[in-house]
């Protein structure tokens, strides 16, 4: 059975994972362009120095970029069509206290004026919900979430 919030939401990591990747790539490329265009002048620690940074910079856009790459990999595991008694990765779970796309680490979510948090499912929430089941709570942060529903 289709849920047209989860296909939304799902639709919304799927576009934030791929803005991630493509930042990532284009600070990846400036970069590099960066420490390519470092001339060598008659102060050479300079020249290094100045290489060093940029090189520097292209490693950790790179990290973001294998960061990103996961969270699509995990993305791609999910059917947003599937549903479940039970939270599973996928899930759109309803709690007293808001609801939770289980899915990415992506955030806050707007979805027709009702904000839905998505989260991946190794997040300390996450972790906390998967395997519940409408009626079952958690606590986190000593605060109580009810599980309501889950589709």
């Amino acid at each position: 059975m289709e849920n047209p919030i989860k296909q939304l939401l799902y639709t919304r990591c799927l576009a934030y994972v791929q803005d991630r990747i493509d930042m990532a790539t284009e600070a990846m490329r400036a970069a590099q362009e960066s420490a390519n265009s470092e001339t060598k002048s008659s102060a050479g620690d300079k020249y290094e120095t100045g290489r060093a940074m940029a090189q520097l910079e292209r490693d950790r856009h790179a990290q973001l970029l294998a960061d990103a790459q996961r969270m699509l990999a995990d993305l791609e595991k999910i059917n947003p069509d599937a549903t479940s008694l039970i939270v599973v990765p996928g899930s759109l779970v309803q709690t007293a206290r808001g609801s939770f796309y289980i899915s990415i680490s992506a955030g806050k979510l707007t979805v027709d004026g009702a904000d839905y948090f998505a989260v991946s499912a190794a997040s300390p929430i996450g972790a906390l919900l998967l395997g519940k089941r409408a009626g079952d709570a958690v606590v986190f942060n000593r605060m109580n979430y009810t599980v309501l529903s889950v589709s």
